[in-house]
């Protein structure tokens, strides 16, 4: 079954058609106009599908699937990624979280510990942050030189190309916030006694170079949008339209694989269980 294109779909970087980030609204919601109540509606029967269609995908073990969240604290990575595949079997689908490398780590080249956690055949992989890291974070705060981090852009399309050509479809997500929305999302945590440890006083200092991390963002998204692994900037304020633009996204693309059960190695007309 194949669906119609998603109006999600208009968050697609055109390739050749240079982002500005000032010019993508965090808070819009024109490809689902109908309002809170039906859009999470719809991620119910979303979520339905995308449960078949991950079966259908772990039981033929032909192919993968990496989805790659980015963005500033509080843009609801770790949100997106609870709703979208709540429904979901554990065993076919895996979160990998990157922080702040380790010793290990640090003695391979930035694209060591990504590899790790590629999906295998008939697996969904979630890269929670990811090696988009090593030309945001190293870059906006002066981690590596200009020199280093500036090469970084081609090694992660050429590590890209060969995941893609060894048969991993690949999807970029980039959850656009607002500074206004973050302000009020970081103040709930500090104010939630519930959520209080998901805030770090480390979040206020990256918060003071937003200009910066926009600046680094566009680059990224221009400089690393492929056909193969397009990225999605993806309005991040509402929560509820965010969630729903990503498994919009995420079911229309698993629906345009050729995705079947395995072919059985015995006749079921056969079998007669005593």
């Amino acid at each position: 079954m194949r669906s119609q294109k998603s109006p999600f779909h208009r968050y697609r970087v055109s390739p050749g058609n240079p982002v500005v980030l000032a010019k993508w609204d965090p808070d819009e919601t024109r490809a689902f106009p109908f309002g809170k109540g039906e859009g999470k509606r719809r991620l119910r029967k979303l979520t339905l599908r995308l449960e078949v269609l991950q079966e259908l995908l772990h039981a033929g073990q032909k192919h993968s699937l990496l989805v790659i969240f980015q963005g500033m604290d509080a843009s609801g990575k770790d949100g997106t990624i609870k709703h979208v595949f709540s429904g979901v079997d554990p065993l076919g689908v895996r979160v990998a979280a990157f922080k702040a490398p380790t010793e290990e780590e640090r003695a391979h080249d930035f694209l060591w510990r990504i590899a790790k956690e590629l999906p295998r055949p008939g697996e969904i992989v979630l890269f929670n942050r990811s090696h988009y890291e090593d030309v945001l974070v190293a870059r906006v705060k002066g981690l590596v030189p200009e020199e280093e981090w500036s090469k970084r852009y081609d090694l992660i399309n050429a590590f890209e190309k060969r995941v893609a050509d060894e048969g991993v479809t690949i999807l970029k997500f980039f959850l656009n916030v607002g500074l206004a929305e973050q302000k009020e999302r970081l103040q709930a945590r500090v104010d939630d006694p519930v959520k209080r440890w998901k805030f770090n006083p480390g979040d206020l200092e990256d918060r003071q170079l937003w200009p910066q991390y926009m600046r680094a963002y566009q680059d990224v998204l221009n400089r690393t949008n492929a056909p193969r692994a397009p990225w999605y900037i993806v309005p991040a304020d509402r929560n509820w339209y965010r969630n729903l633009s990503v498994s919009s996204i995420i079911v229309e693309t698993l629906e345009s694989l050729p995705l079947k059960y395995p072919k059985l190695r015995y006749d079921p007309r056969k079998i007669k269980i005593e």
